[in-house]
């Protein structure tokens, strides 16, 4: 009690050893339900990419089937970035129930309402803390009326079926922005199929989706700062409500023109320390008011705090805060991080999570202990799909299922990840670029990709030519990552969810193959055995 000590803990840590070693139980009975006898269950990992709402509907499509098909039952590791976040976080709080996650869904798209009132209070709440930045603005006032929903639930929601085995073990990730550089120069090119892919789009979202996107962070500041002053003025006026307020807020920033600018072409906007300034002359103004409700002056006091908070975070372009457990933490040999994140380029082959997030035998990296607070943000924004956390060997994956529901050419994926895996000497299927330029002119509706070594790779674009015909770019125009929610209606939902089942279910016979070959090939002892695929 009471050490300060990080203990090294190499490989992979044992609770997920533990996770693992009873899922293999399940996934041997699922297996024979599959008719594929074997005596070692091959490791199966399930990917999903990012894409916004798109991606979201979509993963939960592909779950749903492959529930219904018998093959999720086979499957040892889930991990997702972005927009698939969100469909698998939903199938842990729900235990695994995806009729039940259907209807929800429906149900969330039929209402066409958002709680924006719940949304408010959430996202002042969470101003509150030391820790706040726009990652909260964003999860409150954009995913949830996006997705139609707050959810209440945690990572430690997961904690039962995971540890139980019943559901496969999920595998999250985040990446360091301070370290941007680094990872903005590694990434391959032209990779933004992730709601979180494009940060000046993100900034056009947040700020209005505008149609003209904003040239750097100073403007983007300039123009928050503007609509939020504009929030306050209003309130020293008929005194609306902070929902009412930001409601306005809300609806002026989802109009389709550039807001007003000078005679000098610049956009209207107030500098932060007088716009600061101004919030709490005003907000001690109004608690000086007699006559004034205490519980309201309570109210105003911490929307405006809000609203303050933002428009820092705002000029700082700041995600994703977090505290740094490893703060001011000592050198030495003797101390090293144990964690679960995985930060994605590091210089050397990571082959466990402590050696993904950089930590290796000690804490070398001083960076690691100089900083008081990280910022995590969306690992979309490196590699719009989550290879990178199945890849490294101690998991010792088999077969990869990787489902694409990115925006434009969804093999860039497969582009930024062997890119990924040359630099740190990991195993992945080598292809041509010729052959990659020819698959994504009309994608068809699976890839096997199969290496000399390391895991066997299913991928599976989401607008293909099987399921889509030559209607692929009416698809991929009607589910643009950045369509605002109020475009998908339940038809537009419903029809989503079923060409992604269909995806999975045209795919079946492949997958059983493809499953029965690594039982096959990993454990040639005792090889597998099918009676029948059809």
């Amino acid at each position: 009690m009471g050490s300060s000590e990080v203990s090294v803990i190499p490989g992979l840590q044992k609770e997920e050893k533990a996770a693992v070693e009873r899922r293999r139980l399940h996934v041997l009975k699922a297996l024979k339900k599959l008719r594929i006898e074997a005596d070692e269950a091959p490791v199966v990992a399930v990917l999903g990419s990012g894409g916004g709402l798109r991606a979201h509907i979509a993963c939960l499509g592909v779950l749903s089937e492959m529930k219904e098909q018998g093959l999720l039952d086979a499957v040892t590791y889930l991990a997702g970035v972005s927009g698939s976040t969100w469909a698998i976080s939903s199938l842990y709080t729900n235990d695994g129930d995806m009729e039940a996650l259907e209807a929800d869904l429906k149900h969330r798209f039929t209402r066409q309402e958002w709680d924006l009132a719940k949304s408010l209070q959430k996202t002042i709440q969470a101003a509150r803390s030391e820790n706040y930045s726009l990652t909260d603005f964003w999860a409150y006032m954009v995913i949830s009326k996006q997705t139609r929903e707050l959810p209440e639930s945690h990572l430690s929601n997961m904690k039962k079926p995971v540890e139980e085995g019943t559901l496969p073990y999920p595998i999250f990730a985040a990446i360091d922005n301070d370290l941007q550089p680094s990872w903005q120069e590694a990434r391959a090119p032209g990779l933004w199929g992730s709601a979180l892919g494009n940060t000046e789009v993100i900034r056009e979202y947040i700020f209005g989706l505008w149609r003209r996107a904003v040239a750097n962070a100073k403007s983007i500041g300039h123009l928050l700062f503007a609509r939020l002053l504009r929030l306050q003025e209003s309130s020293q006026g008929e005194h609306p409500p902070p929902e009412a307020r930001l409601l306005r807020l809300q609806e002026s920033s989802q109009g389709e023109h550039p807001p007003p600018e000078d005679e000098g072409g610049e956009p209207e906007h107030t500098w932060l320390t007088e716009m600061l300034e101004n919030w709490t002359r005003t907000s001690l103004e109004k608690q000086e008011q007699p006559h004034e409700d205490p519980e309201r002056k309570g109210s105003l006091s911490n929307f405006m705090d809000f609203v303050k908070k933002t428009g820092i975070c705002a000029s700082k372009w700041e995600w994703g805060t977090t505290h740094n457990f490893l703060y001011k933490h000592k050198m030495g040999s003797h101390y090293v991080a144990q964690t679960d994140l995985e930060l994605l380029g590091s210089s050397d082959p990571p082959t466990s999570a402590s050696q993904s997030a950089g930590i290796t035998g000690g804490i070398r990296d001083k960076i690691m202990s100089s900083r008081k607070h990280l910022h995590l943000v969306d690992a979309g924004l490196a590699i719009n799909t989550p290879f990178p956390l199945v890849l490294p060997p101690t998991r010792e994956v088999h077969l990869i299922l990787s489902f694409d529901f990115s925006a434009g050419d969804p093999f860039e994926t497969i582009r930024a990840t062997t890119d990924y895996c040359r630099r740190h000497k990991i195993p992945f299927p080598q292809v041509e670029e010729a052959e990659l330029d020819l698959w994504s002119k009309a994608p068809a509706s699976c890839y096997i990709l199969k290496g000399e070594t390391g895991p066997v790779v299913m991928h599976f674009p989401l607008f293909n030519i099987d399921a889509c015909g030559g209607d692929i770019e009416a698809w991929s125009d009607t589910y643009d990552t950045f369509k605002l929610a109020d475009t998908y209606t339940l038809d537009v939902v419903v029809l989503l969810l079923a060409l992604a089942k269909k995806n999975v279910r045209e795919n079946k016979k492949k997958i059983l193959r493809e499953l029965m070959n690594v039982a096959g090939l990993y454990y040639p002892k005792d090889s597998a055995r099918s009676c029948c695929l059809a």
